[in-house]
């Protein structure tokens, strides 16, 4: 039960440790994600220090599927991410290795008096990290205490005796517990623990080290099921990349451990060294093939058909391409892309009525090939300025509208998606009244949509007036429905009380995106000098 209790306290913890880390750090760990430079040293930092904030590799590797999945990411740019979370998951065993048991307690009473006095959110959020770091220290002091008890144990030490003699054993038994605990940490420390009270040596822990370097992947792996090609991709690449550093090792594990051992006295510190050791080597090692790694892996997972079928249809990247085709091509494209955006637009007003999960990944799955035209029609259109050496006025118009468009998606997928999720959590309801105003409201966005996309295609003036007269109209009925809200407000009807907050934030979300669409019928009219009004924006 010792035992037990220790490894508790020390994955929840660890769990807490990285609550606090990633509240210190915002937004900027997906932020840092999408900004991915191809260099991979850079890419190796990042790995580092990502898997620092959410102190498990595997977290890590998880958010890295999800952004292959949609498409923000590739396979070549997250490749040097992979090996910096290997290096960045021997910190924390770095830190445990330290000897701080006895710190525990009093690390973590510190952290919770600073918690429980200030108000300053940094402050609170630094001190939540103290007492996870506290948790840690106590779990490994509860499992040494326990160990002396095992040391009499006979069942527990034939248990021992049998993964000595059998290293695979050995490696696929703690890879399974890595993975099932989703942190190498808790066997490491636990190896830790072992080798401290003298039942386990450095030699016979590196197949632990092996196993939980293995087990690491078991995340990413599980994250990986239903994603599509590069997601997939992402993920067995994380576990290549662990078996390959194993095999790498296996055959020099003896002369390793010696070496190891040479550093300094302490079979614990030993175990820590070693697991940093092996992981950095490595990663020198397999930094160099990174290219020829991922273009091996992206044979080894292609595309499925169905995967093959979405993407750009009309953008066709031949050289020499005539200015006007070129841009015929990405104008149909943005056509194809705005189709998407109106049909996510026209949804969600059903994620208001019932709670529907699959049309939320519906949704979801749609931004998604937004996202990917929004690059590829982007990408399309910088490049055929950069070939004619610069941008025309029709060039610079277009990408601006499809800007409009995937900010448009973004909307639907992350506002109106997440009000949706707080009104059926809730089980609320809008008022009748109210649901008659948000539905009127939803049909005139819709309206605009389409009447937008007519105007962009054909480059009507006329259409163009009545677009920016309907996103006018808009405006008006959003301050009349606003008022009235009020008005029911102060009348106290419970509906309203309880869905204000959602009902305003929703009519706000729909006129930014019939904003948004009227945007283009602007520089239809630019020859009679139409100027948008910048507070409608």
């Amino acid at each position: 039960m010792i035992l037990l209790g220790g490894v508790v306290f020390f994955m929840y913890g660890m769990t807490m440790a990285s609550e606090y880390l990633q509240k210190i750090a915002a937004n900027r760990v997906r932020q840092l994600m999408t900004r991915l430079a191809d260099r991979p040293m850079e890419a190796v930092l990042v790995g580092i220090f990502l898997t620092i904030l959410l102190q498990s590799s595997g977290a890590v590797t998880s958010l890295l599927v999800d952004l292959g999945s949609a498409g923000v990411v590739n396979l070549s740019q997250v490749m040097g991410v992979i090996i910096g979370t290997a290096v960045g998951s021997t910190f924390t065993v770095q830190i445990i290795s330290l000897n701080f048991t006895k710190f525990g307690i009093p690390l973590f009473i510190a952290g919770y008096l600073v918690f429980f006095i200030t108000k300053r959110r940094v402050i609170k959020n630094t001190a939540g990290v103290f007492m996870g770091f506290g948790l840690i220290f106590f779990g490994l002091e509860m499992m040494g205490i326990a160990m002396n008890e095992f040391k009499n144990n006979q069942l527990f030490l034939d248990t021992l005796t049998y993964l000595k003699n059998s290293p695979v054993a050995a490696i696929f038994l703690t890879a399974f517990v890595t993975g099932v605990a989703h942190s190498s940490a808790v066997i490491i420390g636990f190896a830790m623990t072992l080798g401290d009270g003298g039942l386990l040596n450095l030699h016979d822990a590196m197949f632990w080290i092996y196993g939980a370097n293995i087990g690491t992947t078991t995340t990413a792996l599980i994250a990986a099921i239903g994603a599509n090609n590069v997601g997939r991709q992402v993920a067995w690449s994380h576990f290549f990349y662990k078996v390959g550093s194993v095999l790498l090792f296996l055959f020099f594990t003896d002369a390793f451990a010696t070496w190891v051992q040479a550093w300094e006295p302490g079979i614990g510190r030993d175990i820590a060294n070693a697991h940093t050791a092996f992981n950095i080597i490595a990663g020198i090692a397999f930094l160099p093939f990174i290219k020829i790694a991922s273009k091996y892996i992206e044979k080894l997972f292609p595309p499925t058909k169905s995967e093959r079928e979405f993407g750009p249809k009309f953008i066709q990247r031949n050289a020499g391409v005539a200015s006007t085709v070129a841009y015929a091509q990405a104008l149909r494209e943005t056509l194809r892309m705005s189709d998407i955006v109106v049909s996510m637009v026209k949804d969600s007003i059903k994620l208001l009525e019932t709670d529907n999960p699959d049309l939320v990944d519906d949704v979801h799955a749609r931004d998604n090939k937004v996202d990917i035209l929004f690059r590829e029609i982007k990408s399309f259109l910088v490049k055929y300025s950069d070939d004619s050496g610069h941008f025309n006025q029709q060039t610079i118009e277009l990408l601006s509208f499809v800007t409009d468009l995937e900010s448009a998606a973004d909307i639907v997928d992350k506002n109106i998606v997440e009000l949706s999720a707080k009104k059926n959590e809730l089980k609320l309801e809008f008022s009748h009244q109210g649901w008659l105003e948000l539905s009127g409201l939803h049909a005139v966005v819709c309206e605009t949509l389409i009447l937008s996309m007519s105007c962009l295609q054909l480059q009507d003036k006329s259409l163009a007036t009545q677009v920016i007269g309907k996103k006018r109209e808009l405006r008006a009925k959003e301050r009349i429905m606003r008022e009235s809200h009020l008005e029911r407000l102060n009348q106290g009807l419970r509906e309203s009380i309880n869905t204000s907050s959602i009902h305003l934030e929703l009519l706000s979300n729909y006129r930014r995106i019939a904003s948004l669409f009227a945007n283009q019928a602007y520089s239809v009219l630019a020859d009679n000098k139409v100027e948008p009004d910048a507070q409608n924006q």
